[in-house]
């Protein structure tokens, strides 16, 4: 039996945000604009909320559900997976990857640190850098390519791809050499926003391994790009909260985007907080993965992800409990994982020196 907004409403918790949340989500929901909505599950946390939230507000079941098989899955996920599809009674379409993890690490290079970090440090890798201390003038002569203002600037507008700066203007990797010399107008888009990194690099260059961030793209990214582009959606869901930072959540002001050349983006959980969704999951009893409920992980994502900052917890879980899954991960990330471990003990070195300065303590 269909409920209305009304009787919806009375099932709730009496907790505002969830109360506007979901007023928000019946009406984009079922905005009749929308023919076919797709909803991007993942088997985590935030995503089994989503779901339910999607589940009790699609009156007329014109959500197709799909999860997005990255090549490095637990098998717990998709186990979870399953029980979703019989709770809820509904199909979740397993799409694969672009290009699985596996083969980007392969293809393009190894993830480190941050996306952020790999893109930047892929970017100098392609023109040769020599990882050196300069200033930044100095740098742009030696790396990129000045380009004559006639040329660059067309109809009072500089030309994409070709960056401008003391009134000269230039043609290459501008952007990531700004982000070595602390640069940019963002702090947190220099590389002094990792302590001692470039220290590290100068003493430690990547020269034999690639670094790279596109293993996200060939495995979600382009996936739903390309799914997208078939035009059947008019909306895309995905379980985006701005309370988890980074640069999915900062990327967006809002829970909706509207978008007049493609389709519109909502993320219904983008206002909760963590105490918003444990009063959630309390009320509707939802139960999480045994990545969480067993493993004891605090996420789930792309298995050994070395851009998780306890990538070292979760390697020990995967042993533990996933023991194949323990051998792939080792095998595509092993040199990240080396390289990451080698940053964290140089780090450790520099702080324990500054320390020994600061007490008088040379020994």
């Amino acid at each position: 039996m269909t409920l209305s907004i009304n009787e919806v409403l009375d099932t709730l918790p009496q907790d505002e945000i969830i109360v506007n949340n979901f007023i928000k989500a019946w009406k984009i929901i079922n905005n009749p604009d929308y023919e076919k909505i797709v909803c991007s599950i993942s088997g985590g946390s935030d995503s089994d909320d989503m779901l339910d939230i999607c589940y009790r507000c699609d009156i007329d079941k014109k959500i197709d559900y799909v999860w997005f098989n990255t090549g490095l899955e637990y098998e717990a996920t998709k186990e979870h997976l399953k029980h979703l599809e019989e709770k809820y009674d509904i199909k979740i379409r397993e799409i694969k990857a672009v290009k699985p993890i596996p083969v980007s690490c392969k293809e393009y290079g190894q993830p480190f640190l941050s996306k952020q970090v790999s893109e930047f440090i892929g970017r100098l890798q392609k023109y040769g850098f020599k990882w050196e201390d300069k200033d930044l003038d100095k740098l742009l002569v030696e790396y990129c390519v000045e380009i004559p203002e006639a040329e660059a600037v067309v109809n009072g507008k500089v030309k994409k791809g070709i960056a401008r700066r003391n009134n000269r203007y230039w043609k290459g990797c501008v952007s990531a050499l700004e982000w070595w010399c602390n640069s940019k107008k963002s702090k947190k888009l220099c590389i002094a926003q990792n302590k001692w990194l470039k220290d590290f690099l100068i003493e430690n260059p990547p020269i034999d391994t690639p670094i790279s961030n596109k293993c996200c793209i060939g495995a979600k990214k382009a996936v739903i790009h390309n799914l997208l582009k078939e035009g059947i959606y008019g909306l895309s869901i995905v379980g985006i909260r701005k309370a988890e930072g980074g640069a999915r959540a900062t990327a967006y002001k809002n829970c909706f985007d509207e978008n007049d050349d493609s389709c519109d983006n909502y993320r219904p959980l983008f206002f909760y907080k963590n105490d918003t969704k444990m009063i959630y999951e309390n009320h509707f009893d939802i139960c999480h993965s045994d990545c969480y409920t067993k493993y004891g992980l605090k996420r789930t994502g792309c298995a050994g992800c070395p851009f998780g900052r306890d990538f070292e917890f979760e390697l020990e879980v995967i042993q533990k409990y996933e023991p194949k899954l323990y051998a792939a991960v080792n095998y595509i990330f092993g040199k990240s994982y080396e390289y990451t471990r080698k940053y964290r003990e140089f780090t450790k070195m520099k702080n324990d020196e500054i320390k020994k300065l600061k007490t008088g303590n040379k020994d």
